[in-house]
């Protein structure tokens, strides 16, 4: 991804991608049910796609979390800062997300062709970035929160373990669409390339 362009374009998919799955909007509104919320993948496509705007590109992405959070918990008639989720550990969302960028940043350095190495590097970073981001929001909630009477070790092993396989499940297939999308739309444009080039 060269162009300005491009990016902005890039940019906003993602902006209504991040909002609209986050805001979990109701069926009527989506035709399908709930959609599974979007916001990991966002962040790790961010990084990908996004990397040279990370300054300023990931505090917007991440403003915009933020908000959407608040429109939630607001619009169901609740206090935002009295919400079970807001403590000293919803902060650390903000070192959790940046992992998933991170991850995508790191994708994108070594990204030159799709092929079978740029897959292994891309699920290798994935994994990784959905491990670390799981840690640092789980675990802080876990340990730092309000929310659990009597933390153990056991007790957040077991909590880590059993929503890590929903969120890494999320996010891939996210990833995975977006990989589908970018193969064809590289494909597309050098064909169109070479179509250009035998005139």
């Amino acid at each position: 991804m060269n162009s300005t362009a491009q990016r902005a374009t890039v940019f906003a998919l993602l902006v209504l991608l991040l909002v609209s799955t986050r805001l979990n909007l109701p069926t009527a509104v989506t035709h399908f049910g709930p959609v599974p919320d979007a916001s990991w993948a966002a962040f790790f496509l961010g990084g990908f796609y996004l990397r040279a705007w990370t300054r300023w590109a990931f505090p917007v992405f991440m403003g915009l979390a933020v908000l959407v959070d608040y429109v939630v918990i607001s619009g169901q008639g609740m206090d935002f800062f009295a919400h079970y989720c807001m403590s000293a550990a919803y902060w650390f969302l903000v070192p959790a997300y940046f992992a998933l960028w991170f991850g995508g940043m790191l994708t994108r350095r070594v990204y030159k062709e799709a092929n079978g190495k740029a897959l292994a590097v891309l699920v290798a970073s994935l994994v990784g970035a959905v491990l670390a981001c799981h840690l640092l929001s789980q675990g802080s909630f876990y340990w730092i929160s309000d929310s659990v009477a009597q933390p153990s070790f056991a007790g957040w092993w077991k909590n880590y373990s059993d929503w890590l396989p929903s969120y890494l499940r999320t996010t891939a297939i996210y990833v995975g669409l977006a990989v589908i999308v970018h193969v064809g739309a590289t494909q597309a444009a050098r064909l169109r390339a070479q179509a250009r080039a035998t005139r």
